[in-house]
């Protein structure tokens, strides 16, 4: 058991994509199925949130702290926040019935995320991918098997593996990692246990943390894939971890109430939930890019 409470019941159908932005001592999230940005002072309990012209689903901090990337259901844009406009990209997967799902920026300040099938009928099948988003606004489809529901993206600390997987497959993977790939290979099993693997983080001695959907647990492995510890956590839905506070102690979990009935969810379903695991994170890499000028940003209401 740890001693985790509610940092703030926020009530999201789809909390997701929880990263600590360091300096300005905050926590950033998402609501993908709210189309809501939310962001937490801790120390001072500040909170505010924006409507986002479409479901937004992963999103990096940068180095200009007005500037967030971000990964919309169908397009990456730039988004400023004091203003709210939009600076669209590129589309992702365009003809494809795919939105952008899980997403972090690697140790060079790259984004890689991936994307998740949303079938018309029938159940979803591994017909997304991974994609790499560099310094330059080039987008590089990674060579990694296709998808599902793709999580779990997160870099060791010296950023020569990466993990992924997909939820459905209930194994995280493994590659080693570069400006080129290795084969991927099962980092952890999890058919046998409960709930699937959703999105995860690094601690600064390499274990890896993922939120257990549907189990109510986020999990740590050590780097060679042995199960070091059990965190219960009062949602039934944990999506994504993220260590935060000022010294990186604190673990942050988002979670989600979507598809629960009403007589089945919790005051901790939608929350925000922070507890003290007894380790410390990393710093959250920054997107190296930057948005290409010239380019005319639009309201990002006229999007919708």
């Amino acid at each position: 058991m740890t001693d985790s409470r509610i940092a703030l019941a926020a009530g999201n159908i789809l909390g997701e994509g929880v990263q600590w932005d360091d300096r300005g001592q905050a926590v950033w999230w998402t609501d993908i199925v709210g189309r809501t940005l939310w962001r937490l002072h801790p120390a001072s309990g500040e909170v505010a949130h924006w409507d986002m012209p479409e479901r937004l689903a992963s999103f990096a901090l940068c180095d200009d702290a007005n500037v967030l990337l971000l990964a919309l259901a169908s397009k990456l844009a730039f988004w400023r926040i004091d203003s709210g406009e939009l600076l669209v990209l590129m589309d992702v997967e365009p003809g494809k019935s795919t939105r952008a799902n899980d997403g972090a920026c690697d140790r060079q300040g790259r984004f890689v995320f991936g994307t998740l099938h949303e079938p018309a009928s029938g159940p979803k099948q591994a017909v997304g991918g991974f994609y790499r988003l560099d310094r330059h606004l080039q987008l590089e489809h990674l060579p990694l098997p296709g998808v599902a529901i793709s999580n779990s993206i997160a870099f060791s600390p010296s950023g020569d593996v990466m993990y992924f997987c997909d939820s459905l497959d209930k194994r995280i993977m493994c590659v080693d990692y570069g400006d080129t790939l290795g084969e991927p290979r099962v980092f952890v099993d999890v058919r046998a246990e409960p709930g699937e693997p959703d999105g995860s983080t690094v601690d600064a001695d390499g274990g890896l943390w993922n939120a257990r959907w549907g189990a109510g647990q986020v999990v740590r492995y050590t780097p060679d894939g042995t199960l070091a510890g059990v965190f219960e956590v009062p949602a039934l839905q944990p999506t994504r971890p993220a260590f935060g506070g000022p010294m990186l102690d604190r673990l942050y979990v988002t979670s989600a109430s979507d598809g629960l009935s009403a007589a089945a969810r919790g005051e901790g379903d939608g929350a925000l939930h922070t507890f003290e695991p007894g380790f410390t994170g990393l710093t959250e890499p920054r997107f190296a890019g930057a948005p290409p000028s010239g380019r005319a940003w639009q309201d990002a209401r006229a999007i919708r």
